[in-house]
C-alpha cells in the first residue's frame, strides 16, 4: 500500500489571481476545496454561460504571466480578499461588492498584457471554476516535482502548478498509476479522476511573474506528455491537516 503524509494545502480564491497555504481544512462531497476558485475574472470577450464556464473566458496565468506573482488572504466570515503583488503592493477589497470592482480592475489591469483580453467583472459558479468541467480537487506529488526539477536543473517551486493538495512520500511518478482509485487523507477520502494536462502558466516563476523555465517541453522530452498532477473527487467528507497520513485503497 502506498502512503505517507499531506505536506501542503493551498487554495485559490479568484482563479488565476493568487494563492494562500492552509494548516487544515473540512472536504465535503462532491465539492471542491471550500473557496478554491470561488470566483473568476472575465475578460471583456468572454462568452459566458450560466453556472461554470471554461477557462478560455477568464484571465489567467497562462496568458498573463504577471498574475502568477500573485498572493492572498481570505477572510471568509466577511468574503473579504487581499492581494498582494511584488509591483502592484496590496489590494484588500471584497469581490462580491461591485463598488469593489473598479478598484480591483485599476489594480489588475497593469498586469495584463495590451494585446490581450483585458479583465472586466468577477463572477462565480455556484461551485469552484476549476479548469475540469466537475469539482475537482488538485493532488500533486512532490517526489515527481522534485524529479522534474533535476531533469531540468532548476527548483521548480509548488506554485507554478496550482495545486491543491501536495502528498509527501510517494515514489516519483507512482501518480500516474492511481486514476480510479481512492486516496484516504485524514478522515476525508477521494477518488482520482484524471491527470491534468498542464498549460504556459507553469513555465512562470511565482516570485517573480516572469517566465524562466521550460516545464511543458520538459515533460515532453522526458514522458511524451505535458501532464502533472491529478484531478480527484471528494467522496467521503472529512476533515484534512498538514501532516495527516495519506492511503490508496
Amino acid at each position: 500500500m502506498t502512503g505517507g503524509r499531506l505536506a501542503h494545502i493551498c487554495r485559490h480564491p479568484i482563479k488565476g489571481h493568487g494563492r494562500e497555504d492552509l494548516a487544515s481544512v473540512r472536504l465535503s462531497a462532491g465539492q471542491c476545496l471550500p473557496w478554491d476558485r470561488h470566483w473568476a475574472v472575465a475578460h471583456d470577450a468572454a462568452k459566458l454561460v450560466d453556472g461554470w464556464n471554461p477557462c478560455v473566458n477568464f484571465a489567467r496565468g497562462a496568458k498573463a504571466y504577471g498574475l502568477m506573482a500573485i498572493e492572498s488572504d481570505l477572510d471568509e466570515a466577511t468574503a473579504t480578499l487581499t492581494l498582494r503583488h511584488p509591483d502592484r503592493g496590496a489590494l484588500t477589497f471584497r469581490p462580491d461588492d461591485p463598488a469593489d470592482l473598479p478598484r480591483f480592475l485599476d489594480w489588475v489591469g497593469p498586469l495584463n498584457p495590451a494585446n490581450r483580453a483585458q479583465p472586466a467583472r468577477i463572477v462565480t459558479a455556484g461551485r469552484g471554476m476549476t479548469d475540469s468541467d466537475f469539482p475537482s480537487v488538485a493532488i500533486l506529488n512532490l517526489a515527481s516535482l522534485a524529479d522534474l526539477s533535476a531533469r531540468m536543473g532548476q527548483d521548480l517551486s509548488i506554485h507554478r502548478w496550482r495545486g491543491n493538495l501536495w502528498l509527501d512520500g510517494a515514489a516519483p511518478w507512482a501518480e500516474w498509476d492511481w486514476v480510479g482509485r481512492d486516496i484516504r487523507i485524514g478522515s476525508a477520502v477521494l477518488r482520482v479522476q484524471e491527470r491534468i494536462t498542464r498549460c504556459m502558466a507553469t513555465t512562470v516563476e511565482p516570485t517573480t511573474g516572469h517566465s524562466n523555465a521550460d516545464t511543458l517541453g520538459a515533460l515532453e522530452a522526458a514522458f511524451g506528455h505535458q501532464d502533472f498532477g491529478l484531478y480527484a473527487t471528494v467522496v467521503q467528507d472529512g476533515d484534512i491537516a498538514l501532516g495527516d497520513g495519506w492511503s490508496i485503497a
